[in-house]
């Protein structure tokens, strides 16, 4: 059996390995292997695939990141290939992928990694590999499962790091602007706006008008005092504007998401916000550090499952969690249609009914 991390890291990782390893390691004859840096270790000459016995899996389920590497580039359906000027050019090498799969005979591929990684796993799966995916993403955006593991920690280290800005925010009479990820969905902003009390929360889902932050802001103030907290999504937009961005690398086919919380900071001086504003930019904390118990459970309960499904032959799959089970659904499925958050959703009116703006 062959295991991989792809995408960006999260916080569970290790656990969905130790989960796959300690539940194939019941099963007489079963080895457990892993690639290195997602499919890169199978096109790596020589191979980088590494057998994992148990001195390496043991205890890694409270580690953070992934032991196995993990990449977010040279994705093999939309291969970069750097042209001689330069330039870029995306080629299929998924043909490729699969002679060299084919070559290492392995019984089953464990794929875990998000809605790339999954996409790729379908595209493997029709060419004839025996593979089964494991969602994986702290953006929380996949449609078919009810969560993913990595997002709750996430949240967490978001929610730890937004009470720790009310504070300051509160001692200085200022406005604070915390930047959080989640590419195109708002998840994890509007979690952290919940469970932290913010005053607005701006999500990719619904574009704000910057005149009505603006009025926010100023009834939070009285004879220069007040303070006000605002969680924005990497991924948000003004209304009639666009999401702040800049070209990814040259081995990525991926945008670069970040420094929205600067570009709202200047939006809000220049519609006349007279508050005294700070920006923090989260970043890769929120990938970093080990998972909290819930994804622990979560990432090991879908290593286990994924496990079995091979046992059993069940390929063209992904694990899931519905209605409180493990089960899983089929790569088209799960690749389907991603999931954004719905602006009519409890979640949503629910915030707004605790006073949280969105601008809208």
């Amino acid at each position: 059996m062959l295991v991989l991390t792809g995408g960006g890291d999260c916080p569970g990782l290790n656990a969905v390995i130790r989960g796959i390893a300690k539940r194939a390691r019941k099963e007489k004859g079963w080895e457990i292997y892993g690639s290195i840096e997602a499919f890169n270790g199978v096109f790596r000459e020589p191979q980088e695939i590494v057998k994992l016995t148990r001195r390496m899996t043991a205890g890694i389920h409270v580690k953070g990141g992934t032991i196995l590497k993990t990449t977010n580039k040279d994705n093999p359906i939309n291969y970069p290939v750097i042209q001689p000027d330069g330039s870029r050019k995306f080629i299929d090498r998924s043909d490729d992928l699969v002679k060299k799969l084919n070559e290492l005979k392995f019984d089953a591929i464990i794929n875990i990694g998000g809605d790339g990684s999954q996409k790729i796993s379908k595209v493997l799966f029709d060419k004839g590999i025996p593979i089964i995916g494991v969602p994986k993403t702290i953006d929380n955006d996949l449609s078919s499962t009810d969560m993913t593991f990595g997002f709750q920690t996430a949240v967490q280290i978001a929610t730890d790091s937004f009470d720790k800005l009310v504070t300051t925010a509160e001692s200085h009479n200022r406005t604070m602007i915390m930047e959080v990820m989640g590419r195109d969905a708002g998840w994890i902003a509007l979690h952290t706006a919940i469970a932290g009390g913010a005053e607005v929360c701006l999500i990719p889902e619904i574009p704000y008008d910057i005149n009505k932050i603006v009025k926010r802001i100023n009834s939070r103030y009285k004879n220069g005092r007040g303070f006000v907290n605002i969680v924005i999504s990497e991924g948000a937009k003004p209304k009639n504007g666009t999401v702040t961005a800049t070209a990814g690398e040259k081995t990525s086919e991926h945008v670069r998401l970040g420094g929205v919380a600067y570009q709202l900071s200047k939006q809000l001086k220049d519609a006349g916000c007279t508050a005294e504003i700070r920006e923090t930019v989260l970043g890769h904390t929120q990938r970093g550090g080990g998972p909290i118990a819930f994804d622990r459970v979560l990432a090991l309960l879908f290593g286990v499952k994924a496990c079995e499904l091979a046992l059993e032959g069940k390929f063209g799959r992904m694990v899931a969690l519905k209605n409180n089970s493990i089960t899983s659904v089929t790569l088209e499925e799960a690749t389907a249609e991603p999931s954004f958050v719905d602006k009519n959703s409890d979640l949503v009116k629910a915030a707004k009914g605790l006073g949280i703006s969105f601008g809208d």
